[in-house]
């Protein structure tokens, strides 16, 4: 189970499920210019959501 947490306020977003009913996946995708991005995808290919933004940044995912 992947639970993401904020730095800034420590909220935290865990059970991230995708409609089908599976457990959303945290993955990083690297862009063409080299920069990375969070997302949370489905394992049985249903596609991904860029992962949660809290206090204006990207919350870091913890497994």
């Amino acid at each position: 189970m992947e639970k993401y947490s904020c730095s800034d306020c420590g909220m935290e977003v865990t059970n991230l499920t995708c409609g089908c009913g599976t457990m959303l996946e945290h993955k990083v995708l690297t862009k063409a210019d080299g920069s990375t991005v969070g997302v949370s995808e489905c394992p049985k290919g249903c596609g991904k959501i860029k992962s949660p933004v809290c206090c204006s940044h990207d919350m870091v995912a913890n497994h």
